[in-house]
């Protein structure tokens, strides 16, 4: 089956790198516009340039930071100007902040909520609009297995990507009815700069090879997924072959989650 984005545009925040670079140059090579967001421009002019190496849309990069509301409607006035709409909205940017309760503070929650909820929540308030009045849209929202099944020390991230997972079931329900599809992909353990930092973080005495296999052990299918294994179930969403998929909640971690 061949999965076509042609003529679409998309915004993916978290753009830059590991799984939002793997999305946006899944979604290039297939034909789309795609507008990446990230904090740093040199990363996203590198990402943009390693895009376009094989697309057959355009990309631009927008340095942001999607955790203000101010720079949410720049990256949205941004995306108009370059493409003159926006028929796909991929929420990704977040970092996995995790830890014991007791020493999460204030700032910790509010800092994680407006990166991780309110960032979705503003841009999705920005170009849902344009969606319902063409007809057609899609939102994917990136959260993570621990929205489903919260472990202990998982906060905030695991409460944030609940509401995530919340968020994605209400702007369904609402939207649908215009052609206008919500979903949410759940990351488990995929390759990601997030788990090369942890490897170096840990002084680990063995390659990042080692490091994955190690993490592997516990997945079922004995493996850490690949970034690229997750664009192309976001590619699949994000078309017209996706059509008939709405308010889904889909595990991309090679069985990890015992929820589904």
């Amino acid at each position: 089956m061949q999965v076509r984005l042609d003529g679409r545009s998309a915004v993916i925040t978290g753009g830059s790198l590991g799984i939002g670079f793997a999305i946006a140059e899944r979604f290039a090579r297939s034909g789309g516009n795609v507008t990446i967001v990230a904090r740093r421009q040199s990363t996203l002019d590198a990402a943009a340039a390693a895009i376009r190496k094989n697309a057959e849309g355009d990309v631009v990069g927008i340095a942001a930071d999607v955790s203000r509301a101010d720079d949410c409607a720049r990256v949205f006035d941004a995306a108009i100007g370059a493409f003159g709409r926006v028929d796909i909205l991929v929420n990704n940017a977040g970092t996995s902040a995790r830890g014991p309760f007791e020493g999460i503070s204030d700032d910790d929650w509010q800092a994680d909520f407006d990166l991780k909820l309110f960032a979705a929540i503003r841009l999705c308030r920005l170009a849902l609009p344009g969606m319902k009045e063409r007809g057609w849209g899609r939102v994917i929202n990136i959260l993570n297995v621990g929205s489903k099944a919260p472990s202990g020390g998982g906060a905030p991230t695991a409460v944030s990507r609940a509401a995530g997972l919340a968020l994605t079931k209400v702007l369904a329900g609402e939207y649908t009815p215009f052609g206008v599809l919500v979903n949410s992909l759940h990351v488990g353990k995929i390759e990601s700069d997030q788990w090369v930092q942890r490897h170096k973080q840990s002084g680990g005495s063995g390659t990042l090879e080692e490091f994955y296999a190690d993490m592997g052990k516990n997945i079922p299918l004995g493996r850490v997924g690949k970034a690229e294994e997750f664009a192309n179930i976001a590619c699949l969403l994000a078309s017209d072959a996706g059509s008939y998929i709405a308010g889904t909640s889909i595990n991309v971690d090679g069985g990890l989650c015992p929820v589904t």
